[in-house]
């Protein structure tokens, strides 16, 4: 992002970062055990898998930055960002949908109310939909955490309002 920066937010959650540890290290745990056990076979490879599977969500899903500037919106989630310009927001709004749908914590991809919607979010923390004028490949929303979402949803809109304007 340029240096136009308007706002940033770095969020995290120890609730998330605790699931993605603790799931990192049952899969280690029985990946041992059945090392013991049996050696290594298909069952000894799947935990292997899960368990740095997990221990790299536990590394990449830790800090969620935030970053808005005159251009648009980043989203940064570890290793994986997603930039949204604003003369392709169509709209803001706070997401309620429910956590059991939205699938848990990190980043996501799932059909919300017909619509296909990428998703980076932390578990305790309320979230932001982003409603684009066209579908980015298949996405046509972007939701995402915030720690202050009143604040947040203003920004979005006075920059909206900015775009209209100009």
């Amino acid at each position: 992002m340029p240096d136009d920066l308007i706002y940033e937010e770095r969020i995290s959650s120890l609730r998330t970062e605790a699931v993605f540890v603790a799931l990192s290290v049952l899969c280690f745990a029985l990946l041992a055990w059945r090392l013991t056990v049996s050696g290594f076979g298909i069952i000894t490879a799947l935990f292997l898998f899960l368990s740095v599977l997990f221990f790299f969500y536990a590394l990449n899903y830790r800090i969620l930055v935030i970053r808005i500037s005159t251009e648009g919106l980043q989203l940064k989630f570890g290793l994986f960002s997603w930039t949204v310009p604003w003369h392709t927001v169509a709209d803001a709004y706070p997401d309620e949908t429910p956590l059991w749908r939205v699938g848990g914590a990190g980043i996501h991809f799932s059909i919300i109310s017909g619509r296909y919607r990428a998703m980076l979010n932390f578990l305790e923390h309320p979230r932001i939909v982003i409603e684009l004028k066209e579908k980015r490949g298949p996405v046509r929303d972007v939701a995402f955490s915030t720690e202050r979402p009143n604040e947040m949803l203003r920004i979005i809109e006075e920059s909206i309002a900015r775009r209209d304007t100009a």
